[in-house]
C-alpha cells in the first residue's frame, strides 16, 4: 500500500484540515439540520459485545495464498518480504452487471489522478469489474470540508469513503448514517457474507467498529497496523553529522539544537507535539482518555503529563528548533522539507515511511529515513498510542434497491482481494508494461503508475491486512515489523474496549478550538501560564459533560 494517509494512521488533524468544523456542524446546522426529522440524543454508547450475533461469519483467505515471512504480534499484521511466484485468481465472475455507472468519493494526497476517459488504470480495473466506477477524488488535506458539506446537504454518492478519524469529529454522525446510508445488517450478518468471501476475511474487530445505532452500516477498511504516529528522522544526515537518534527527551532537545543551523536553512523539527505527548505518556485512547486510580475518567488536558509535554514543546519552539515556515503556518510542506534536508525530524503516520523512502532514494543517493524507537520521558516503560479501528468506512447510499446494493457489495468484494491475488495486483500496480514493470523481486511502478494510481479502489474497499513487499525498498518490511513488534509491547490499554461511544456534540466542538489555543501557547503567541485558563474553558465548554458520559457508559456496561 503506497500511501501516507490514514490508516496507517496518518496525521488526523493535518489530514483533513479540521479547523472550523465545529461551528458549521454543531450549531443547529450541518449534519444536524441536514438529516432532518427527529434528532436522536447528542451522545450514545453501544456495547459492541452484545452485537456479536449480528457480525458476518469469518472465512479463511483464498487457497493458494502463501504463508507470511514475518509474523506480527496482534494487532500488528503479518508481513511478506517477497512476492509469490504465482498469483491466485480469486474471483471468477465480473461483479458488475447493471451497466450503471458507480459514483464514488475518496481522498488523495498530492496531485489528483486523472479521471475517467483519461486514465488507463481506471479503464483496466473497470473492465475487470464489468462496470464503470467514476471517482471524485478530493484533496485529503481539505476532505473534512467537502465531507461535512456533502453530509449536511444530504447529497452523497453511491459509495462514500469516510476516514475513521473523521467520524469522531462529526456531531450526530449516527443520525447521519441512519438518514443517508444503507443498513447492511441483514445483508451481511452471519452467512449473508458468503457471496462476498473477500469481505469475510476481515478481522472481527474491524466489523465491530462498523456499527452505528446497533446496526451494521458500512464496510470497514482494516488497518495495516495500530499506530497513529511515528517520529521519523533522516538517518543518513544524522550519520554524516556523527549523531545517533535520541533515546531520551533531553537527547531529543540536544540533538535538535546541534542540527539546527538557520544560516544553512536547516532546522530540526516540524510540529512533533503528538510524539512529545506520547513520550511523556499522555493518554491517547479515543484522542486522550484514561481512568484515574479512583476510576474517574480523565482527559489528557487535565493530566500532569500533558502539562509537561506542553512545557517541553514550548521550549522547542522558543529555542527556534522548528522550521519557521511551519511556525508561521505559511503552508510549507513538511514532507518536502524532510526530503530536502531542511528539517531532520518529522512526525507522521507510519504509512509515510515506505512511500517517502521509495520516492526520495531515486533523487538523493543514500537517502534513509527511520523511526525513532519509543522511549519514556518520565521513567518506567514507554506508552504507545494505538487501536484496532479501521482506516476508513465505505458507506452505500440509501434507497438504491436490493439489486444495486448487492452489485456494489460485489464491487467492494473484488476490490478487497488480499495480497497474493491477481485482483490485488491489478488494484495496487495497474497493468504490467504500463503502470509497472515486473522485476526479479516483484512489480516496480512506472511514472505513469505513480501518476494514475492514488489508492482510488483501496478507499472503497478493505482487505485482510498485511505488510506487503516493495522491490524499491527491500528492507522495509523487516524494518517495519521489527519496529512495530517492539512498539506493540507498550500499547496503551483501553478501559472502554468493546464500547463504541458517540461523544456529546459540545465536547466534539470543543476539541479543535482548544487545540488551536494550545497551539498559540506553544508557538509563543500566548503565555504558558494560560494553560490552566484554556483547560477551564474546555471543561465548561463540554469537557465535564464528556467525562460524565464516559463514566456512565462504563457503569451501564457493568465495569
Amino acid at each position: 500500500m503506497e500511501r501516507s494517509g490514514p490508516g496507517s494512521a496518518t496525521n488526523r488533524r493535518n489530514f483533513l484540515g479540521l479547523v472550523g468544523l465545529g461551528t458549521a456542524a454543531t450549531v443547529g446546522s450541518g449534519l444536524l439540520a441536514g438529516c432532518g426529522g427527529e434528532v436522536a440524543s447528542t451522545s450514545d454508547a453501544q456495547n459492541l459485545d452484545k452485537l456479536a450475533g449480528l457480525l458476518p461469519n469469518q472465512k479463511d483467505l483464498p487457497p493458494g495464498i502463501p504463508k507470511p515471512s514475518i509474523v506480527g504480534t496482534r494487532p500488528v499484521p503479518d508481513g511478506y518480504t517477497e512476492f509469490p511466484s504465482t498469483l491466485v485468481d480469486a474471483i471468477a465472475d465480473k461483479p458488475g452487471s447493471s451497466g450503471q455507472r458507480i459514483n464514488a468519493m475518496t481522498p488523495a494526497w498530492g496531485p489528483a489522478p486523472p479521471g475517467l476517459g483519461q486514465s488507463q488504470y481506471l479503464a483496466a480495473v473497470n473492465a475487470e469489474l464489468g462496470v464503470e466506477v467514476n471517482f471524485s477524488v478530493q484533496d485529503g488535506n481539505t476532505y473534512a470540508d467537502k465531507l461535512n458539506a456533502m453530509l449536511g446537504a444530504r447529497d452523497v454518492p453511491d459509495l462514500l469513503c469516510v476516514p475513521e478519524w473523521e467520524v469522531s469529529k462529526l456531531p450526530r454522525f449516527a443520525d447521519a448514517t441512519a438518514a443517508l446510508f444503507e443498513d447492511l445488517t441483514d445483508v451481511l450478518k452471519g452467512a449473508g457474507i458468503d457471496p462476498y468471501p473477500m469481505l469475510a476475511t476481515f478481522p472481527a474487530g474491524a466489523w465491530r467498529n462498523a456499527f452505528w445505532n446497533e446496526r451494521l452500516m458500512a464496510v470497514p477498511n482494516p488497518k495495516d497496523g495500530p499506530f497513529p504516529w511515528a517520529l521519523f528522522y533522516r538517518k543518513d544526515l544524522l550519520d554524516t553529522a556523527g549523531l545517533g537518534y535520541p533515546k531520551t527527551i533531553d537527547e531529543l532537545f540536544e540533538v535538535g539544537k546541534k542540527v539546527t543551523d538557520p544560516g544553512k536553512g536547516v532546522w530540526a523539527f516540524d510540529d512533533i507535539f503528538a510524539m512529545v505527548q506520547m513520550f511523556h505518556k499522555v493518554p491517547g485512547t479515543d484522542d486522550g482518555w484514561r481512568l484515574k486510580p479512583d476510576g474517574t475518567p480523565e482527559f489528557k488536558y487535565e493530566t500532569p503529563e500533558y502539562k509537561q509535554s506542553v512545557e517541553f514543546m514550548a521550549k522547542v519552539y522558543q529555542a527556534g528548533l522548528v522550521h519557521p515556515d511551519l511556525v508561521a503556518s505559511k503552508g510549507a510542506d513538511s514532507k518536502q522539507l524532510l526530503a530536502g534536508g531542511k528539517i531532520l525530524f518529522k512526525q507522521d503516520g507510519p504509512g509515510a515511511w515506505q512511500v517517502m523512502q521509495a520516492e526520495q532514494q531515486r533523487i538523493t543517493p543514500g537517502f534513509n529515513i527511520q523511526p525513532v524507537p519509543i522511549f519514556s520521558a518520565t521513567g518506567g516503560d514507554p506508552l504507545v498510542w494505538g487501536d484496532d479501528n479501521p482506516i476508513s468506512y465505505t458507506f452505500i447510499k440509501k434507497g438504491l434497491g436490493k439489486a444495486r446494493v448487492e452489485e456494489l457489495l460485489r464491487v467492494i468484494n473484488w476490490c478487497s482481494a488480499p495480497f497474493g491475488t491477481q485482483e490485488f495486483n491489478l488494484r495496487e500496480f495497474g497493468v504490467e508494461g504500463k503502470h509497472h514493470n515486473r522485476s526479479a523481486t516483484g512489480p516496480v511502478k512506472t511514472d505513469l503508475g505513480f501518476k494514475e494510481i492514488q489508492n482510488q479502489y483501496f478507499f472503497i474497499s478493505g482487505r485482510s491486512p498485511v505488510v506487503q513487499p516493495f522491490p524499491q525498498t527491500p528492507n522495509y518490511v523487516r524494518d517495519m515489523l521489527n519496529y512495530s513488534n517492539e512498539m506493540v509491547k507498550h500499547l496503551e490499554k483501553d478501559p472502554w474496549t468493546g464500547l463504541k461511544l458517540e461523544m456529546p456534540a459540545r465536547f466534539k466542538a470543543s476539541l479543535v478550538p482548544t487545540d488551536d489555543k494550545v497551539t498559540d501557547l506553544l508557538r509563543g503567541r500566548r503565555p504558558i501560564g494560560d494553560l490552566d485558563t484554556i483547560i477551564a474553558e474546555w471543561r465548561n465548554g463540554g469537557g465535564d459533560e464528556a467525562r460524565e458520559f464516559r463514566a456512565k457508559a462504563l457503569a451501564d456496561a457493568g465495569r
